[in-house]
C-alpha cells in the first residue's frame, strides 16, 4: 500500500476502496456515515490485506 493510498484511506475512505468492488465500497461508506474513524480503519485494513496478497 502506497503513501497516497494510505492518505486517501484517512481522508476519504470509500474512494480508497473503489477498486475492491461495489460491496466493499458500500460497507466502507456505511461505516464512514456511522463515524469517520470506523470507515477509515476499515479502509486501511482492506487495503493492507489486499496489498499483502
Amino acid at each position: 500500500m502506497g503513501c497516497f493510498r494510505a492518505l486517501l484511506c484517512i481522508v476519504f475512505p470509500p474512494l480508497a476502496v473503489i477498486d475492491r468492488g461495489c460491496g466493499t465500497v458500500i460497507i466502507v461508506f456505511a461505516l464512514t456515515l456511522a463515524g469517520w474513524v470506523p470507515g477509515a480503519i476499515a479502509a486501511l485494513i482492506l487495503n493492507y490485506v489486499a496489498a499483502r496478497d
